[in-house]
């Protein structure tokens, strides 16, 4: 509304500007503001080391593109502890619903771990897992722009863009969950890691 009284002044008019905003709001020209984007506010506490395995998750995103331009993610979860990669969801589209649905794999082949560190993605804050939580684990949001607060999965994607989704062309879909899965199991078997005593998890 202020540009319009801008405008008008420019033209040479002079308008009191509670009048034109009166005029404005009968004639129904005002533009509504758009709210924020809807964020969930878990445990906002500095975390302790995690000390012994499950004890804490952390979940991000990554994505990449097949050969034929189509987009796809990686839901990629670790174990900050041991610094296992426990999944890597590869999907054209991850909403809450299949985030939960490997949640659910993930605790009924492990454990239910005590804490899940993420980002505020609209995914992790979906109502799907905001149903999921409550009960079963206290979920740890890092602050907006901050993914320095989600340090080991952060590590981790860094490792996974550079030494396989960098290293491979994917032609489908299927070839793309293969290659990334065998490049897991390698992570978790076989590539020594240096936080670890260059011990694998």
């Amino acid at each position: 509304m202020l540009t319009a009284v801008w405008l008008l002044v420019r033209e040479g008019f002079r308008l009191n500007h509670k009048r034109l905003y009166r005029l404005y709001r009968e004639e129904k020209l005002l533009v509504r503001r758009r709210g924020g984007r809807k964020r969930a506010w878990g445990t906002r506490a500095p975390l302790p080391p995690a000390a012994r395995i499950n004890q804490r998750w952390s979940l991000d995103f990554i994505g990449d593109t097949l050969s034929a331009g189509r987009r796809f993610r990686i839901l990629c979860v670790v174990d900050d502890f041991s610094r296992e990669c426990l999944a890597c969801g590869v999907a054209t589209a991850l909403s809450g619903v299949p985030v939960v649905r490997e949640l659910e794999r993930l605790t009924h082949e492990r454990a239910v771990p005590e804490i899940i560190v993420s980002d505020n993605g609209t995914e992790l804050t979906s109502s799907a897992v905001l149903r999921w939580v409550p009960g079963r684990v206290t979920w740890h949001y890092i602050e907006p722009g901050k993914p320095v607060q989600n340090a080991f999965i952060e590590s981790f994607n860094s490792r996974l863009r550079d030494e396989g989704l960098n290293e491979h062309l994917f032609g489908s879909l299927a070839e793309a969950r293969e290659i990334i899965e065998s490049w897991r199991l390698d992570y978790n078997q076989a590539r020594p890691h240096s936080s670890l005593g260059t011990l694998t998890p």
